[in-house]
């Protein structure tokens, strides 16, 4: 019979691709996950993976056996949702990923009250973007994903994952004091076009989001947090978009100016389907939902 754990260890190879990054996904050691696989290899007698640089590559074999690594697994969590509820106790671990405003904004108030509420609970938090987020809740890597979901960037859910909306998050143009476009009680975004633009990094939702809404911009920085955005707005640099959620306080010299229509982002809680029924989980979307209400949405 496959050993589950070691099941477990190809499943995480495929998803990350090296065996360092395997065993952070699995709290545990590089050396353990290689021990698992090559258990793996001589329980099955086949060969799994093979060295590519740095990186694993799956054999033929390897990506058969991780195909059913995966439909196994989500079984198994269908299985621990069921008994869950069945005893109907919030316990295990849980572990959320989320966007970098959510990480912010929502998850220290709800990991608080998980932590206060059920202290049985173990919880973990991983800060990605909700790309990223949507693939480790597929593979079963995270168990809850709090992603940002602009309209015209329409993110695509996987089957087998359930996603709710929490809330709309309305996006701010903000520029420096004595800008042509500060003293505008609100302005149409394509007016701001022809601007020095400061933007989040490539790759990023809200990067991709600006590159759709103004077709043929092209960014002079790229700025994954938003203080550093405002200070260089404040700096005279240049302009952004940056949403209300957990906004930083405004520095001097800058001033925000709304733009019609509202650019709106949904701020969207994801689960696995199988685990709907796990009270841990239950109880997670209640902390987020309340903690979206405490903020203001």
């Amino acid at each position: 019979m496959i050993d589950l754990g070691r099941l477990r260890a190809l499943h995480a190879v495929a998803s990350y691709g090296t065996v360092l990054a395997a065993g952070e996904a699995l709290h545990c050691t590089p050396s353990a996950v290689s021990q698992q696989l090559a258990k793996l290899e001589r329980e099955t007698g086949a060969t799994l993976v093979e060295k590519d640089g740095r990186r694993l590559r799956l054999t033929e074999a390897g990506r058969v056996l991780a195909d059913h690594a995966e439909r196994l697994l989500s079984h198994l969590d269908e299985a621990e949702a069921a008994l869950a509820a069945h005893r109907d106790t919030v316990t295990g671990r849980l572990t959320v990923a989320a966007f970098a405003t959510a990480c912010r904004a929502l998850l220290p108030y709800a990991l608080h009250r998980l932590a206060t509420d059920h202290p049985q609970l173990a919880t973990g938090l991983v800060e990605v973007n909700p790309h990223e987020g949507l693939e480790m809740l597929r593979r079963g890597h995270v168990d809850l994903a709090v992603l940002d979901d602009w309209p015209e960037v329409a993110l695509r859910y996987p089957p087998g994952i359930t996603h709710e909306r929490i809330g709309l998050d309305v996006a701010d143009l903000i520029v420096p004091a004595g800008h042509r476009l500060a003293a505008a009680k609100e302005v149409r975004l394509s007016r701001a076009r022809d601007e020095r633009w400061i933007a989040a990094k490539a790759g990023d939702i809200c990067h991709e989001w600006l590159l759709r809404v103004l077709p043929g911009v092209r960014p002079d920085f790229h700025v994954g947090e938003f203080e550093t955005q405002l200070t260089l707005i404040a700096a005279g640099l240049g302009i952004a978009m940056i949403p209300r959620l957990a906004r930083p306080p405004l520095p001097k010299g800058v001033c925000v100016v709304p733009v019609r229509p509202a650019p709106t982002r949904r701020v969207v809680l994801a689960w696995r389907e199988a685990s709907t029924a796990r009270p841990a989980l239950t109880a997670a979307v209640t902390a987020l939902r309340e903690a979206w209400r405490r903020n203001g949405g």
